[in-house]
Order: C-alpha cells, then structure tokens, then sequence
C-alpha cells in the first residue's frame, strides 16, 4: 500500500486525525503528509468530510428513506444523465446504481414523512425515465459508514429459559 492509500484510510478512520497524527503513524514528514491531502482534495479523490452523527440523539426529527428506482432508458439517456438530474435535488442524500431487482438506490432525507412523499411523488416520480419507485422509511440506524450506534445493552426483554 502507498502512503497515499494509507493517509486515505486513516481519514477514513477518523477525518479528524490532524497531519501530525497522520505523519506519525505513518513514519512520515508532516509536510508530505500534508502535500498528499492537498493532492488527494484538489484531484477529487476526497470530496469533504463531514461527522456521522446519530440522529436519534438529537431534539429535530429527521426523516430518512431509502427509495428503489427503476429506470428504462431510450436510445439518447444513459444511467448517467439520469443520475446527474436525480443527484442535483437537494434531498437526495446518496444516489448509487445498483444491481438486481431495481436500477438506483436513492436515499433522502426531509422534515416529515409528507415531505418526503411530495418530493418523491413530485419531484423524482415525473422525471421521464423513472417507471417505478419504491420507498422504505429508515426506522432505526444501527450502523453508518461503518459506525455502530448504541451501546448494545438496549435490550431490555426478559430472559426466558425452559
């Protein structure tokens, strides 16, 4: 692995390590290590950072879903004209073209559950080449971006033994 593969890995594994954190465990010079992140941002390879924060933690409610969508195309859209246009909403959280049963996984986020039912219904829905969507409301996060939520220690049923 190259030290730029290993200073992606390492904000992957925390992005709030420092250039100094990151230079020493990867027995680097700070300046180098800080070259290969300007590098690394002004190449598009990092796109920003941001925090994984737990919602459920916070007083506002926030309503996520994860939409299904089927696409049939024509001779002039490809999947990539599709995504540009679906992408630029600004409640579309991630948009992924994905195998199997459906073309994209689109998750969005909104106010309420209405809100999230307008756009869908009014804003993704109309667009030409979607022929169908299917829309799972999140209930609970376990898990994001390879954090776990909670303690594990939530269960509070009664054991029940023969």
């Amino acid at each position: 692995m190259d030290l730029s593969d290993e200073v992606v890995e390492l904000l992957r594994e925390n992005a709030r390590y420092s250039v100094e954190d990151i230079a020493r465990q990867t027995d680097s010079d700070p300046s180098e290590i800080e070259a290969i992140i300007d590098d690394l941002e002004d190449e598009g390879v990092i796109k920003g950072y941001r925090a994984i924060v737990d919602r459920e933690q916070l007083d506002e409610e926030t309503i996520r879903a994860v939409v299904e969508l089927n696409i049939t195309l024509d001779r002039e859209t490809s999947y990539d004209d599709v995504a540009e246009r679906i992408a630029k909403f600004p409640n579309v959280e991630s948009l992924h073209l994905v195998s199997g049963d459906f073309d994209f996984m689109m998750e969005v986020e909104g106010d309420s559950m209405s809100e999230v039912s307008s756009f869908i219904s009014n804003k993704v829905a109309p667009v030409p080449e979607v022929t169908q969507t299917v829309t799972h409301y999140v209930m609970t996060t376990y898990k994001e971006q390879g954090i776990e939520f909670g303690d594990g220690s939530d269960d509070d049923r009664l054991s029940v033994s023969p």
